[in-house]
């Protein structure tokens, strides 16, 4: 209501004519978007990367693009050409992207035209930009959510205040995350709009086949959540309605949508032509809402020289056609930088501080966790911690962030919605602007609603945004089965994570190397996902009281990608190849360490610690020694992360290997049953373990 209010007092205003320079500046992007399109379309055999084009939405762009300034943020999306155009950058910095190329500004050559990401001082700036719709506002609402954390805190001073602009198309308005970032944006008050572009279309599928109702009228329901609606093709009306909704995100920092009616006149991409699906009568239909047209129209009726806009045209022509040529010379990537900007550069990469403090006691693990990010919050103000439950009022269902909500308050330490994907993706755009956060998904069972956001926004953006946005967050994932938890929360994930490249993996299996290593994660530049064994939170699971350590120092970090040898074999068994290599993680150390009494001497084992990075050195190097290994894992074995290590092992080590690297794990269950007698079967243990080195030392 309040919008509406603001709105009628402005509304003197409201229809005011737009200058005639800024309309010649719309109509030369307007033809400059054109020649381009058209270039593209005349090149198909050069153009040869599949690519969309803003044919029919330049109008509601570039009056977007205008308003933007040099404090905000913006996420376009696939069709966004003419935003690009209109906040400043060149043909010939898009075609570079078009044709893949070395100098493409965004990537480097390694994504898809008009898939932006920046971090120009002079111009807004751009988090990278994926293909997939609706994914982008989680992470560009995520910006928003850190641009208020640091206005609340005083962090930063702005000329401006900045404001966030997530353009996304109406059917990708159906996306469940979409939902999940209107919520915490209407929820949080935060200063975004969502400028949602209705071109009826969703590749094939219309709008009819789709939806039950635009976005806008889809908005109405969440409370906080200003609307407007405005015919995109008319750049005067839609100039005059962003420039409003700016200025009240700009003063008022709440949240709005703007519904922008658009035509498709181009092709949905360069690889689905629109000749394979849409007949003349819905082409001829768009066609005479084109937004040029349209301007050019009014430009006219407004007194313009026709000889000019004759002129603007032809230029606009010939400036494309001169950096569609200057871009086919341009140089591509070398094949040495392929494997470039997968991590950025951590400077953790030594073990610091001290261990074992002399007359230290001894914690739990999830004591060591709530120490470490207490250390971290009273030394870094741009930390901050949230995920469901973890707030103050019982500090997570595992007690493992208790305190925390009382000490740092409710804006640095608070609850979420039950909404995986956006605590897991609003870390991509709080990263970028300069914060860290620490988020929490409450069970690994519950990880696979944020997955989408893991692997297309996270995990990429460093690399295909050619190194300028790494994603620097600590993801907490409590993992894994004991005392009947049942088949939703007892499970593992690890396999699943470890193939998602461009994200780190930690598993610690004590208090001491939890802290170190959770320190060693939030100097980390990028993304880490801690798992947490929930038999070792508390050392209750029999056998485990040696997760308990003396706490370390707050100055002890534990760089990741280095295992350590926990038990050590006899090197007189050694040389009498009588042993046998164990390496394993997590819940597996106490297994481990409880079936190696048995064998007097004969069984080393190896805590990874981490499992991207993997210590592959130290384990090869030990393997060669014994010849015989087992990879011991909680998971499933079936195509597990466990198998696949035992594969590298295998093969670097084959040589030295007197038996073949076995693997031991859980049963190959869907689940995890309830049923401590079938929990118990399906899980390894040390008297099973136990058996399997029994049989190898046979060999």
């Amino acid at each position: 209501m309040f919008f509406y209010v603001y709105l009628l007092s402005m509304e003197n205003t409201l229809h005011e004519k737009v200058s005639q320079d800024i309309l010649l500046k719309a109509y030369n992007h307007m033809m400059l978007a054109k020649a381009m399109a058209d270039i593209y379309e005349e090149n198909r055999n050069i153009c040869k990367y599949v690519h969309s084009t803003s044919r029919g939405h330049e109008a509601i762009q570039l009056a977007t693009a205008y308003q933007l300034k040099k404090e905000d943020w913006v996420s376009p999306y696939y069709r966004d050409e003419s935003i690009l155009l209109g906040i400043g950058f060149e043909p010939y910095q898009l075609m570079l992207q078009l044709l893949a190329k070395a100098d493409d500004p965004f990537s480097g050559g390694r994504s898809y035209y008009s898939h932006p990401s920046s971090r120009d001082e002079k111009m807004p700036k751009i988090i990278h930009q994926s293909s997939a719709t609706g994914m982008q506002t989680i992470p560009t609402t995520g910006v928003a959510q850190g641009i208020k954390y640091i206005q609340d805190f005083e962090l930063q001073t702005f000329e401006n205040n900045p404001v966030v602009v997530c353009s996304l198309g109406d059917n990708s308005v159906t996306e469940g995350e979409v939902s999940e970032a209107l919520q915490f944006a209407a929820l949080h008050q935060l200063p975004i709009i969502f400028l949602v572009q209705d071109n009826e279309w969703g590749i094939s599928v219309t709008k009819e086949e789709a939806r039950t109702c635009d976005a806008y009228d889809f908005v109405s329901g969440f409370a906080g959540l200003s609307r407007m609606r405005v015919d995109g093709t008319d750049f005067t009306e839609s100039f005059e309605v962003m420039e409003k909704a700016f200025d009240f995100v700009r003063t008022e920092r709440k949240p709005l949508v703007v519904c922008a009616k658009t035509v498709l006149i181009g092709h949905h991409t360069s690889g689905v032509r629109r000749e394979f699906y849409r007949d003349e009568e819905d082409l001829t239909k768009h066609r005479a809402k084109d937004p040029g047209e349209i301007l050019r129209k009014q430009l006219l009726e407004s007194g313009a020289d026709e000889e000019l806009l004759k002129q603007i045209t032809k230029k606009a022509r010939l400036e494309a056609e001169e950096a569609f040529q200057k871009a086919q010379q341009a140089e591509d990537p070398k094949p040495e930088t392929v494997m470039q900007h997968i991590f950025a550069p951590t400077p953790i990469t030594e073990e610091v501080g001290t261990r074992e403090p002399a007359g230290g006691e001894k914690i739990v693990m999830v004591d060591a966790a709530i120490h470490a990010i207490q250390e971290i919050m009273w030394k870094h103000p741009e930390a901050l911690l949230y995920g469901q439950d973890v707030g103050e009022r019982i500090g997570g269902v595992f007690r493992e962030t208790v305190t925390l909500g009382k000490k740092f308050g409710s804006k640095r330490v608070f609850n979420t919605a039950i909404q995986e994907a956006y605590i897991i993706g609003s870390t991509t755009g709080m990263s970028a602007v300069g914060l860290k956060p620490i988020v929490e998904v409450q069970f690994a069972d519950y990880i696979y609603p944020g997955i989408n956001q893991l692997i297309t926004e996270i995990s990429k953006s460093n690399y295909l945004s050619n190194g300028k946005f790494p994603v620097s967050n600590i993801i907490r994932v409590p993992i894994g089965a004991y005392g009947g938890g049942g088949p939703y929360h007892s499970g593992s994930v690890e396999s699943i994570l470890a193939n998602i490249k461009g994200i780190k993996i930690a598993y610690p299996s004590n208090a001491a190397d939890f802290k170190g290593l959770l320190k060693a994660a939030y100097y980390d530049p990028n993304p880490v996902v801690m798992l947490e064994h929930k038999g070792l939170y508390w050392s209750k699971v029999p056998g485990t009281e040696d997760a308990k350590t003396i706490e370390p120092a707050e100055d002890y970090i534990l760089p990741f990608g280095k295992g350590k040898i926990i038990i050590e074999a006899d090197k007189n068994e050694i040389e009498k190849g009588r042993t046998l290599l164990v390496v394993t993680y997590g819940m597996g150390v106490y297994w481990a360490k409880e079936a190696a009494k048995k064998f007097n001497g004969k069984v080393e084992v190896i805590d990874l610690r981490t499992i991207i990075p993997l210590d592959e050195e130290l384990v090869f190097e030990r393997a060669k020694a014994h010849g015989k290994c087992i990879v011991l894992t909680e998971e499933q074995l079936n195509n597990s992360f466990a198998e696949a290590f035992a594969h590298r092992i295998s093969k670097n080590c084959f040589k030295y290997l007197d038996a073949p690297v076995e693997t031991m794990g859980s049963l190959d269950t869907p689940a995890v049953p309830i049923n401590l007698i079938l929990e118990k079967e399906m899980l390894p243990n040390a008297e099973k373990l136990a058996a399997k080195i029994e049989e190898m030392l046979q060999y």
